[in-house]
């Protein structure tokens, strides 16, 4: 008589798929958060004064420079790209706790 194991049952359709998410992307912009964490303070981006502005501009300047063929940022040697996500999900975050805040 062979042993066999029920299926087992997992109810996660409809839930976010993190394993979407690209890892050598992802860990290069770990580095920029872990880069920045050390410059400054965890947490730090948190409470920029004019922030929205501040890395809308920085996001832009990172852009801007790898569209002009420097992939890499010169203080960092991380990938502009990566900056410029952090930047951009600075930002998402920022407007969606505000949207929450003012609900």
């Amino acid at each position: 008589m062979a042993n066999s194991k029920p299926a087992g049952i997992k109810y996660d359709s409809g839930k976010p798929m993190y394993g979407l998410l690209p890892p050598v992307a992802l860990e290069e912009v770990t580095k920029v958060l872990t880069y920045g964490a050390k410059k400054y303070e965890p947490e730090n981006w948190r409470y920029v004064d004019n922030a929205l502005n501040r890395y809308f501009d920085a996001l832009q300047r990172h852009v801007w420079a790898w569209k002009q063929g420097q992939k890499e940022d010169p203080e960092t040697g991380l990938h502009h790209m990566a900056h410029a996500i952090c930047c951009a999900l600075f930002i998402c975050e920022l407007e969606i706790l505000n949207r929450k805040d003012s609900e």
